[in-house]
């Protein structure tokens, strides 16, 4: 099977063989493959894989020893931190889910950082992706145009119902179970159905590779606009004008309810992403 797909690739490519085997990256000034070369910078990567591997389990080791008792008075996790985070959270942060007061409130510049983690690892697949040709992607993926009806009827019942739901759970983050990473879990989730029932050709009338990245653009800015400031005041939050309002009204807890809406965005989009780019290799 895989010799039948590397012959379609090459017919694909008027008739150039890829370059795909690692053992022609290492050539003489003759132009031959340097068999002796390959070997040994593959010996070189076990050693180093070896090395950098023992050297963190090292370290892990380490700093598991040197963790206090578990249950003594001196544990981080019996500090007065948790104990704030209970008592004071509704007050201060807003949210009657105090887990949404502690990831977008106390710690929001961890979310940060965990939002553009994600969005990171999406740009780096799209640049490796990027050197697969295009002529191949056509190839490697034959039946895209969506030609399962009971899927296109599922699908078309079954992705607006989805997508409402994870608008509910996006703006129920703040006042109980939910939030912006599972309801972003959610819109990727149904726009990998819709691609599935109807194709990637389909899909992209709706959401193309511009449109992810303006929104993904758009909400990572607001978010670090809104909570970057924490990297340089100890973590510590400054009074915003928007009000907490009332707990458990919709419109409550300042900007937890936007920033939620702006993780959820990049979450969704991301998810879609990483299906989209290692399914065709392109959004």
């Amino acid at each position: 099977m895989k010799d039948q797909l590397d012959r379609e690739i090459e017919a694909a490519l008027g008739g150039r063989a890829p370059e795909k085997k690692l053992a022609r990256v290492y050539r003489t000034d003759g132009g031959k493959v340097s068999e002796t070369g390959r070997k040994r910078a593959l010996i070189a990567y076990r050693v180093m894989s070896v090395i950098v591997t023992a050297v963190i389990i090292l370290i892990l080791l380490w700093s598991v020893a040197d963790l206090p008792t578990f249950g003594g008075a001196e544990n981080p996790a019996d500090n007065e931190v948790a104990g704030r985070y209970l008592e004071k959270g509704l007050e201060e942060g807003g949210a009657t889910n105090l887990v949404a007061n502690m990831i977008l409130d106390y710690r929001a510049f961890d979310t940060l950082g965990e939002s553009n983690v994600l969005f990171t690892a999406c740009c780096a697949v799209m640049m490796l992706m990027s050197f697969v040709k295009s002529d191949a992607r056509k190839i490697l993926v034959k039946n895209d145009a969506g030609e399962d009806v009971v899927l296109q009827y599922g699908a078309r019942a079954l992705c607006p119902v989805i997508l409402l739901y994870a608008l509910y759970i996006m703006l129920n983050g703040h006042l109980g179970p939910g939030g912006g990473f599972s309801g972003g879990a959610v819109i990727g989730a149904a726009m990998i159905l819709y691609r599935n029932a109807f194709g990637a050709e389909k899909i992209r009338q709706y959401f193309t590779l511009k449109m992810f990245r303006w929104i993904s653009f758009a909400a990572l800015a607001f978010y670090a606009l809104s909570k970057a400031y924490s990297f340089y005041t100890g973590a510590n939050g400054l009074e915003s004008f928007i009000s907490n309002g009332t707990p458990g009204a919709i419109l409550s807890a300042g900007l937890i309810l936007p920033l939620n809406i702006a993780v959820g965005f990049v979450v969704g989009c991301t998810m879609y992403g990483f299906y989209a780019l290692f399914e065709r290799g392109e959004i």
